[in-house]
């Protein structure tokens, strides 16, 4: 669907803008993982948002993973030996990466990104506390939208 929507918006020489998430500080920390992967052995990923939101995982979280799929195409390889005693204990996975959806009240939307490695853990952690967070990159969007044809997909390609 986005590579079509893509192309008609080239045939106007428009631009068709998807972004999974307007925050900024979202932005950069999808940027952080996809850096913090090329040298990271696993990781999964935690998203939150509220109990209000229609679908699970959040585009933030699929984009995410996205990322670092590219940056490490063979990250959480060997597969763990594990047992799953509850099915979906261990969350959904997208390019090998668990994702894990949590739903409730006094959450805006919030995700992190927790690698390890030997005798180490990271975490990468972005929050929002107001929608208000939305609007700076949101308004980015809308100003780069003259400037561009086609799909752009992700707020990171029309960040400086």
């Amino acid at each position: 669907q986005l590579t079509e929507f893509g192309t008609r918006a080239a045939s106007c020489n428009k631009a068709f803008i998807v972004c999974p998430n307007f925050a900024i500080g979202a932005i950069l920390m999808m940027r952080f993982s996809q850096e913090a992967a090329r040298v990271m052995d696993r990781c999964e990923i935690i998203e939150y948002h509220h109990d209000k939101k229609a679908d699970a995982p959040s585009g933030t979280a699929l984009k995410t993973a996205e990322m670092i799929a590219e940056s490490h195409p063979t990250i959480n390889q060997p597969d763990l030996k594990e047992t799953e005693h509850i099915p979906g204990a261990r969350g959904g996975t997208h390019h090998a990466i668990p994702i894990h959806a949590i739903r409730l009240p006094g959450t805006v939307a919030d995700q992190e990104v927790v690698f390890g490695a030997l005798g180490q853990r990271l975490t990468i952690r972005h929050d929002t506390t107001s929608r208000a967070a939305f609007m700076p990159g949101l308004c980015l969007a809308i100003k780069e939208t003259a400037s561009h044809t086609g799909l752009v997909y992700g707020l990171e390609h029309l960040l400086p």
